[in-house]
């Protein structure tokens, strides 16, 4: 394959990736002209058409998803082998891109950054965050962040942080208008603030232990988002319940902002692991990023 074909699918990858010529066009430093120019060109070499373009989305063929699935892992093995020259230079160096959840994002990975990137300037972090199961092969990631359950068994994982503490809370408003439930089948009865899981397309389920026996119940509600801050907004407006990390709801909890409720009834989260493909080969600026992640009993 020439260079220049090389370049034309590497474009169209960009494309696919941000589903918008204009945000790739951004990324990649060219015009939106020139970038669909590239694109069209690519569409001709190869007799197919690679996107499905609207006024308002870009999105790929089945042509397009099928080399995509091809052309994405070859691609990301390419930025791992050139990422691997920075062992010939004085300080470790590249980008490392993490897809994660929020709430691991924000507790996690962002202190130990924190601590990681001024010690080493030249390493370059992006942190997606994304409630889907992502694949992190086909989207070019180097590593993703997820519960330990939720980890594929063909990759490494890692954890880095301990149980997750939950809790079930309302506003004293809310619970003015409906009484606190003793027991989580009394949640029949109640307005749930819930989140969105882009995979399945599902609510999140809140998960009880009674008598040793796990259970994971929907709520039906007035309010569903695809991020926790926002979750946490609404139950302060005492408009439902929310299932939440405790640590992002305790100083509401001790300035009686929210109660908590279930508290007996509702387990930890297994803790996050970080995961990455077996056959990656690591850079140093990996290396280090995973050993300012790596979860260290206290």
């Amino acid at each position: 394959m020439r260079p220049d074909e090389m370049a034309d699918l590497t474009a169209f990858l960009a494309v696919a990736e941000e589903k918008s010529f204009t945000r790739a066009a951004a990324k990649l430093g060219l015009s939106q002209s020139a970038l669909s120019q590239i694109v069209r060109r690519a569409e001709t070499r190869l007799g197919v058409p690679l996107l499905a373009r609207t006024t308002r989305s870009v999105a790929p063929t089945e042509a397009g998803e099928r080399l995509i699935r091809s052309l994405a892992p070859m691609l990301n093995d390419l930025d791992s082998r050139i990422a691997e020259l920075g062992d010939f230079r004085e300080k470790p160096a590249g980008r490392v891109r993490i897809t994660t959840v929020e709430h691991a994002a924000r507790t996690v990975i962002r202190p130990a950054l924190a601590k990681l990137l001024p010690l080493y300037p030249d390493i370059k972090v992006e942190v997606i965050v994304d409630y889907g199961l992502t694949d992190i092969v086909a989207d070019r990631f180097d590593a993703g962040v997820r519960l330990g359950e939720q980890v594929a068994k063909d990759m490494i994982a890692m954890r880095i942080s301990r149980d997750i503490p939950m809790a079930i809370v309302g506003a004293p408003r809310y619970f003015r208008r409906h009484p606190a439930p003793s027991a989580p089948s009394e949640l029949v009865v109640h307005r749930g603030i819930n989140l969105r899981l882009p995979s399945s397309d599902t609510l999140n389920a809140w998960r009880f232990v009674q008598r040793g026996r796990e259970t994971r119940v929907r709520v039906d509600g007035p309010l569903v988002f695809n991020t926790i801050e926002l979750i946490l907004d609404a139950a302060l407006d005492g408009l439902g319940l929310a299932y939440l990390p405790l640590d992002q709801v305790q100083g509401h909890i001790k300035a009686k902002r929210l109660r908590q409720v279930l508290s007996e009834a509702t387990p930890p989260l297994p803790g996050y692991h970080l995961y990455y493909p077996s056959r990656r080969h690591s850079s140093p600026a990996f290396t280090l990023l995973l050993d300012a992640l790596r979860y260290r009993l206290a």
